[in-house]
């Protein structure tokens, strides 16, 4: 045993959500505080949504010490109730003990500022990062991993791929009842002020077991698990998918794009402001690069274009961004609006909005569970039930609650634009634009069109 995986007197993070946090390795404590870990704690688990929910401006950090403490709860029980007795037995193995709790502390560590917005302007993996910054040599994290043994690295990073060989391992990091999902249910609705994401942890936990082919429940604890597919589904639907908080996601969209844009038209010097995104512009950008980022380092950012006002539409979005307006928005149907989506965006430029800027089209659509489909893009690990005889039966078939959701994707289509050009009696849930807003309040009423931007 290297020193790096000796265990060390406890110590202990104080957590809102799950009490004491216990670090008993002297690898996790020294993961913990490299720079990679650290710069976690600048970026919003939950991006936007702290717009909509005040509450909610709790960090990835966090969540990854939260995630770290729940895999190493299950450990513990594993080891405690479930240790292997012999090769392939399918039980608990506790050599794999700090594989499985490196890979859920750093699960995560490749997360970028307001990472989703992110990678859809820079064509950027938060997973792909995540595995780059284990494997390659010029990062803390990866110096600590190499304590342990030359190939530690490549296991959690494999882990996180989903391709270690030992499925428990993978599915406590990543399943559709994991580690990660349990915490940031937990969390999520305890910072966001809401009750959606509660269910019954400690149940769980308790009826958990390993097996060869992964992790499985007792079918005693069905109800327990139908909660929390029932948590995760309502959690999607009323806080992650709030349409307020796309809104303001949408108003980050539309200004990082107009950035990017400014610096390839050479319009305005943005480079000169935003020093840290030139290798994002280019589209060259390294390892290196990307750990300079963060919420902060962006939001600096914000306020420099909001302040310089060289570009009309960077400076209004940049001011939208940062003093919360965001873009309103109505339902529609893909396939058979798109001539009332035309109509409206024709009616907004006409008032004078570049509509490449002030108008988007977002879709947010979530599988709450689902089995195990070979044939999908992305199969599913279904959860399975463990019934007296041993026979196991997934969740589904068990639960007519679970199969009312298996299978189905709820969600809704959007078109954002302006908060001013709004008009209806029933808000975002606007009748087929009812229609196309009042002809866009009677062209805003005094009948001024705004400048062009």
């Amino acid at each position: 045993m290297t020193q790096a995986s000796q265990t060390i007197p406890e110590k202990v993070f104080r957590d809102p959500v799950h009490d004491y946090i216990h670090v008993q390795h002297q690898l996790v404590l020294d993961l913990i505080n490299t720079r990679e870990m650290q710069r976690l704690r600048r970026i919003k688990q939950l991006g936007t949504s702290s717009f909509t929910f005040h509450g909610a401006e709790h960090s990835r950090f966090s969540h990854s010490l939260g995630v770290y403490e729940l895999t190493r709860r299950i450990v513990d029980k594993f080891q405690r109730n479930y240790p292997s007795q012999t090769p392939d037995d399918g039980l608990w193995n506790d050599d794999e003990r700090l594989v499985v709790l490196c890979a859920a502390l750093l699960h995560d560590v490749g997360h970028g500022p307001f990472s989703h917005t992110f990678e859809k302007i820079f064509n950027t993996d938060h997973e792909e990062i995540t595995q780059a910054i284990i494997l390659s040599e010029e990062t803390e994290v990866n110096t600590v991993l190499r304590q342990v043994s030359a190939d530690f690295p490549a296991k959690i990073a494999s882990v996180i791929d989903k391709t270690y060989p030992n499925p428990q391992v993978v599915q406590l990091i990543s399943s559709q009842i994991d580690a990660d999902r349990m915490d940031y249910l937990i969390r999520d609705s305890y910072y966001t002020g809401t009750n959606y994401g509660n269910f019954d942890m400690t149940r769980i936990l308790r009826v958990m077991h390993p097996y060869k082919d992964g992790i499985l429940f007792d079918y005693a604890g069905m109800h327990a698990v139908e909660d929390y597919v029932t948590s995760r589904y309502q959690m999607y639907m009323q806080v992650y998918f709030h349409p307020v908080s796309r809104g303001m996601e949408m108003v980050l969209n539309r200004l990082m794009q107009r950035a990017n844009d400014l610096y390839h038209s050479k319009w305005v010097n943005i480079g000169q402001s935003a020093p840290f995104l030139i290798p994002f512009f280019e589209q060259n950008w390294s390892l290196t690069d990307y750990l300079h980022l963060d919420d902060n380092v962006l939001q600096t950012y914000f306020a420099h274009w909001l302040a310089q006002n060289d570009d009309a539409i960077l400076s209004d979005l940049a001011n939208r961004f940062l003093n919360r307006k965001p873009f309103k928005s109505v339902t529609y149907n893909r396939e058979t609006d798109q001539h009332l989506l035309s109509e409206l965006c024709q009616l907004i430029e006409e008032l004078g909005y570049n509509t490449t800027y002030y108008t988007a089209q977002n879709s947010s659509f979530d599988l709450p569970y689902d089995f195990y489909r070979p044939e999908a893009k992305k199969p599913r690990t279904q959860i399975e039930l463990l019934e007296k005889d041993g026979t196991l039966t997934e969740l589904s078939q068990a639960s007519t609650l679970v199969q009312a959701f298996t299978g189905k994707t709820n969600g809704d289509q959007r078109l954002y634009f302006p908060n001013e050009l709004y008009y209806g009696k029933n808000k975002a849930h606007v009748s087929l634009f009812e229609p196309i807003l009042a002809e866009i309040h009677q062209m805003t009423k005094t009948g001024k069109l705004r400048p062009k931007i």
